[in-house]
């Protein structure tokens, strides 16, 4: 896993989190039970001679090696797209979403999608915000996301610190 590392103060410590932007381009954050920050963005884009499940196989493998880098997860929440620009987006995060709960579900962890509105405003103010905005709200909190996806998923990361009873 690559990415940044914070470590933060809050109620939450003790518990480990996994937070998604799911997608060809996987934002992810992880709050490790050390109280610290991890986040990253992992690429499964098919490669040449994959079959069409490989990069979900190559995701349930990486997710797998994350809850035990992180000696087990508390709760994995991602965010929950109910309307995509394109086929082949939506084809992509709903066989992610699908392989996610499902490993969610055979490893007894609790999962939550969170809509993208709630998401955006919990990090911006606004519901509408841009992905620059994103971006930014992150760096306000003192991370460096590599691009987007890792700034969403520390939102939802961050939106599930201060809102869910953990």
């Amino acid at each position: 896993m690559s990415g940044g590392r914070e470590r933060v103060g809050h109620p939450a410590c003790g518990t480990s989190i996994l937070a998604l932007d799911l997608g060809t381009q996987t934002g992810w954050a992880l709050l490790g039970r050390d109280g610290a920050i991890t986040s990253g963005s992992e690429l499964f884009k098919p490669q040449r001679f994959d079959g069409g499940g490989m990069r979900y196989l190559r995701f349930k493998r990486w997710i797998t090696e994350v809850k035990q880098s992180a000696d087990g997860l508390n709760a994995v929440f991602f965010e929950e797209v109910r309307r995509h620009a394109g086929v082949d987006a939506a084809h992509a995060y709903g066989g992610f979403m699908a392989h996610l709960t499902a490993w969610c579900e055979h490893h007894q962890i609790p999962y939550q999608g969170v809509p993208v509105g709630t998401i955006k405003k919990h990090a911006t103010g606004r519901g509408n915000a841009s992905k620059d905005d994103m971006v930014a709200a992150a760096r306000c909190r003192g991370h460096a996301p590599a691009d987007d996806n890792e700034a969403d998923a520390l939102a939802i990361l961050h939106w599930a610190i201060e809102t869910q009873e953990l």
